[in-house]
């Protein structure tokens, strides 16, 4: 049996956000300057991205700043 590969993308540039009934949108560009778009189950969306993620994501964020 293969062993399915994961899709590794990177969204370089986040253009559009939208939220419509049980679905969450971004929108963006890639590493190739090519536009796609993900979608997520709304409530899925709030269950993983709630207080304590956007908490440690600042942290990540501020430790990566002063490194540079």
């Amino acid at each position: 049996m293969k062993k399915e590969e994961m899709i590794h993308k990177r969204m370089n540039d986040i253009n559009t956000f939208q939220a419509h009934e049980n679905e969450v949108y971004l929108r963006g560009t890639d590493e190739y300057g090519q536009e796609f778009q993900i979608c997520f189950d709304s409530y899925d969306f709030l269950e993983w991205i709630d207080k304590e993620q956007i908490e440690y994501i600042k942290e990540q964020l501020t430790k990566y700043i002063k490194t540079k």
